[in-house]
């Protein structure tokens, strides 16, 4: 491997200047579906808000509703089939994502992943400490609830910025949907961990065979939906019936999906979609238009009365949760960020601000799915607590996605307004010097006697 030579300096690395093959189909695919999602996942919210203030009864009667066998403890009402399956089709969606960063994206790249890594940590931690340190200082506190406001809703966030930053640079994009898939893994961990009583470790290892066979068959090109289906829900009904939350047997599964390229067609070039990528284009659909928006409807049906909004921000959950989501997120991600790319070599890419990653960070304060999700293990559901954690983030979503939609587009007109006033170079040492030679067509390639190792930060390859 080649050394740097003595008395050379480095070039500092840059964020997402140029994006793999695989990021650009993954972050193509994101921003084109999760829009939909989003607005779906938003119809369910309010859905759910109407029917369980206009009917109460009716609401609390259909979620109670028990379906299913006692046999491994599938006799569950239809809140928790929505939370615990339905869910599990939205994790294995977020599995295969996080497979084909792993696999053929940013995640793959230490220099790359480091920045939204780290901003993805701080965005966790600080929110978490905000939340922990509200409810230590108030009466009546519930600590347990300290990982409700650390995720980002990645269907809104990107959405959001699909919506109101399109001036913005395909740089920021990316480091949001990099930041918020490492977001979800760490929510991942946390649902296993933090959430997990007491675990039947035989249940367990069924659950974890079950996984392997059906990552075997596909690799062995078994791709009936009769053998990997069973298999599917098998390792789901096991993982449940073990005392881990369900949802993990989703991202296991999405793991053992193939994402190389050319995976999906045997022999096919190297360039060819991988299995999980026709996956997630499979399964997208029903995640974010049937999956997540029946989630909500069942999640986020809380009776909002005048006590329960002042409860939210006088009490030590609702506000915890609150203004962990409205100032732990920005405040986490933005020094997170400052941070790493003030002490290791990753730097932003040219052309962004630090108000651009404000932006971001304000967005990441968009928890809705998981942060639901998180509040009903902590809280149950029909507790006060758990009433206060709803409204809490519905009212800091919404917050979120306000503030920071409007620095994004703020910040998307500032860049499109550089980019019009900016000439090009060549137009305008042509405008100077009519006599200069014309421009060589850049194809990429570096300059004759530049090696890779040495082009200028920001250069694709």
């Amino acid at each position: 491997m080649p050394t740097d030579q003595p008395g050379t300096e480095r070039p500092a690395r840059t964020l997402f200047a140029a994006l793999s093959p695989g990021s650009e189909r993954n972050l193509a695919d994101t921003l084109r579906d999760e829009r939909t999602g989003g607005l779906l996942l938003l119809a369910g919210a309010l859905a759910a808000l109407l029917w369980a203030n206009l009917a109460p009864e009716s609401y609390r009667a259909v979620s109670g509703t028990v379906i299913g066998p006692a046999a491994l403890h599938l006799d569950l009402d239809v809140a928790h089939w929505a939370a615990d399956g339905l869910l599990a089709v939205f994790f294995f969606v977020v599995g295969l994502e996080l497979k084909r960063e792993i696999a053929v994206g940013e995640l793959r790249h230490v220099a790359t992943a480091a920045l939204p890594a780290a901003a993805a940590v701080g965005g966790m931690i600080a929110p978490a400490g905000i939340y922990l340190a509200v409810n230590a200082a108030m009466p009546g506190g519930a600590p347990q609830g300290w990982a409700v406001p650390t995720a980002t809703d990645i269907a809104f966030a990107v959405g959001v910025l699909a919506i109101v930053g399109r001036g913005v640079p395909v740089a920021l994009r990316a480091f949001l949907l990099t930041l918020a898939v490492v977001d979800d893994l760490l929510a991942i961990v946390i649902i296993a961990v933090g959430f997990t009583d007491a675990v039947a470790v035989g249940l367990v290892l069924g659950s974890l065979a079950c996984v392997a066979a059906f990552a075997l068959a596909l690799r062995r090109g078994l791709r009936s939906p009769f053998l990997l289906v069973p298999l599917a829900l098998a390792a789901w009904a096991l993982l449940h019936a073990s005392g881990v939350h369900a949802t993990i047997a989703g991202v296991l599964l999405g793991f053992a999906v193939p994402a190389l390229p050319g995976s999906l067609t045997r022999g096919a070039a190297g360039d060819a979609p991988s299995l999980a990528e026709h996956y997630e284009h499979l399964w997208r659909p029903v995640s974010a238009g049937f999956a997540v928006p029946v989630f909500a409807l069942f999640a986020a049906g809380v009776t909002i009365e005048t006590a329960t909004i002042g409860a939210t921000f006088a009490q030590p959950v609702g506000l915890g949760v609150v203004l962990g989501l409205v100032l732990g997120k920005p405040l986490g991600i933005t020094l997170a960020t400052l941070l790493a790319s003030r002490f290791t070599r990753a730097r932003l890419a040219p052309g962004l601000g630090w108000w651009d990653v404000i932006g971001v960070g304000l967005l990441g304060g968009i928890g809705f799915t998981v942060s639901l999700l998180v509040g009903s293990l902590a809280f149950g559901t029909g507790t006060t607590e758990a009433d206060e954690v709803v409204v809490g983030v519905l009212a800091a979503s919404l917050l979120a996605a306000l503030t920071g939609g409007a620095v994004l587009a703020w910040r998307g007109r500032v860049h499109t307004s550089r980019a019009g006033d900016v000439a090009p170079p060549d137009a305008a040492e042509r405008a100077a010097d009519p006599q200069a030679p014309p421009a060589v067509p850049d194809t990429g390639a570096p300059a004759p006697g530049t090696t890779e190792e040495h082009r200028e930060p920001g250069a694709s390859g």
